[in-house]
C-alpha cells in the first residue's frame, strides 16, 4: 500500500483540472509538464508551483523516482504511448479519456496496464457527475423498475476549437484518426454502458454538415441492442448549434429520469400503488458539477490507498472505444457491427 501519493501532471490545457484534484484531495503535486512553455508557466503561476518543478519534456516526470503516480491529460493521439511508458516506469496512472483511438492501440494499454503492478483508471468523468450519479443510485436500488430504454447525446459545437491556429496548424481534434464518436462521444456511449451495460449489437447514420475542418461525419446517431429487454439510442453532435449538454433519458417500468449534466435540477416520474404515472414529476435538486476531477482523484486516490479495483480501468476503457468504433463502422458500412470485447 502507497503511504503517500506524489503525482505528476502532463498537459495543462486539460491538465490543470486534474491538478486541483490532486490538490483538492491532498496529495503532493511534485511536478507539471506541457511541451508549450506558455500554457506550462501561467499553470504554475495560478497554482503556486515553482520554476523548477515546471518541464517540458514528460520523461523528467517519468523519471522522477519520487513521483508514484501520473495523470495523462494530453490530446488523445498520445495516449498509449505516455501512458505505457509511465506503466513501464511503475507508475500509477490516470489516463484523461478516451483511452486511445484505434483497436490496436486498446489492445496494447489493456495488455500493460494489466500486467502492471500499478494501478490504471480512464478519466470517464460522466461516473462522476452529480446528476448521473444520481440516476445510477435510482436504477440500482429499483425505483425505476427495470430499465428498457436508456439514451444521452454528446452536443458540443467544435466550431472554433478545430479551426487551425494562426500558423495554420492543424487541431488535434481535427485529425481524421480522431472521429467525434470516440473523442467526444464517449462520454454517451461509456454513460450508457455503466447504466445498462454492454451493448451486443450497434447500428448508426452518420451526416456531415457544419465542420469543413474535420473529415468526419460532425453528426451521428447510433442504435444500441443491450439485451432482448433494454435498448438505446446515443446522438454525438460535433457541429451543433446549441449550448453545451449530454441530455439523457432512462426510461423504465416503474419510472423515468429525464437529466443532464449542466442544470442543477433533475426530474423523476414514477407510478402510484396502482401502476399509474403521477402527472407531477418528483424535482431533485444536485450540484451542478460536469467535470468532477476532485472526486475522479479522490476514486483512483483510494483505489491506490486501499489496493482496491479501479472502478474505470483500462479494459472499461477499451470496452467504451470499442462501442465507439463499432458505431463509426456501422455508419460507414450501413451495417449491423457487434462489439468485440476480448481484449
Amino acid at each position: 500500500m502507497e503511504n503517500k501519493l506524489i503525482v505528476g501532471n502532463i498537459g495543462m490545457m486539460f491538465g490543470m483540472a486534474h491538478v486541483e484534484g490532486a490538490m483538492h484531495f491532498g496529495a503532493e503535486v511534485a511536478a507539471i509538464c506541457d511541451m508549450n512553455e506558455k500554457t506550462l508557466r501561467a499553470a504554475g503561476e495560478k497554482y503556486n508551483i515553482p520554476v523548477e518543478k515546471q518541464f517540458t519534456d514528460y520523461h523528467d516526470l517519468i523519471n522522477n523516482p519520487d513521483i508514484n503516480v501520473i495523470s495523462v491529460a494530453i490530446p488523445d493521439q498520445l495516449h498509449k504511448k505516455v501512458s505505457l511508458e509511465c506503466l513501464a516506469a511503475g507508475k500509477h496512472v490516470l489516463c484523461e479519456k478516451p483511452l486511445a483511438l484505434t483497436r490496436e492501440d486498446i489492445e496494447d494499454i489493456v495488455k500493460a496496464a494489466e500486467a502492471a503492478d500499478s494501478k490504471f483508471m480512464v478519466g470517464q468523468i460522466c461516473r462522476f457527475t452529480p446528476s448521473f450519479a444520481k440516476a445510477k443510485e435510482l436504477i440500482d436500488n429499483g425505483t425505476l423498475g427495470e430499465v428498457y430504454f436508456v439514451e444521452s447525446e454528446y452536443a458540443h459545437d467544435y466550431m472554433d476549437i478545430v479551426k487551425p491556429d494562426e500558423n495554420g496548424v492543424v487541431h488535434w481534434r481535427a485529425d481524421p484518426i480522431r472521429h467525434g464518436v470516440v473523442g467526444g462521444g464517449c462520454h454517451a456511449v461509456d454513460l450508457l454502458r455503466w447504466l445498462a451495460g454492454d451493448p451486443i449489437e450497434v447500428f448508426a447514420y452518420g451526416t456531415k454538415k457544419n465542420l469543413p475542418e474535420v473529415s468526419y461525419d460532425d453528426a451521428t446517431v447510433a442504435l444500441l441492442k443491450f439485451s432482448d429487454d433494454c435498448m438505446g439510442k446515443v446522438f454525438v453532435s460535433t457541429g451543433c448549434k446549441r449550448d453545451y449538454t449530454m441530455r439523457t433519458v432512462i426510461y423504465g417500468t416503474k419510472g423515468t429520469i429525464i437529466c443532464d449534466n449542466t442544470s442543477p435540477t433533475m426530474q423523476l416520474f414514477t407510478v402510484d400503488e396502482t401502476g399509474h404515472t403521477i402527472e407531477e414529476p418528483q424535482i431533485i435538486e444536485l450540484e451542478v458539477n460536469n467535470h468532477n476531477y476532485d472526486k475522479e482523484f479522490e476514486v483512483f486516490a483510494e483505489a491506490i490507498l486501499n489496493d482496491t479495483k479501479v472502478i474505470t480501468d483500462a479494459r472499461e476503457g477499451a470496452k467504451t472505444v470499442e462501442v465507439c468504433l463499432a458505431i463509426v463502422k456501422s455508419s460507414e458500412t450501413g451495417t449491423i457491427v457487434k462489439p468485440d470485447y476480448n481484449f
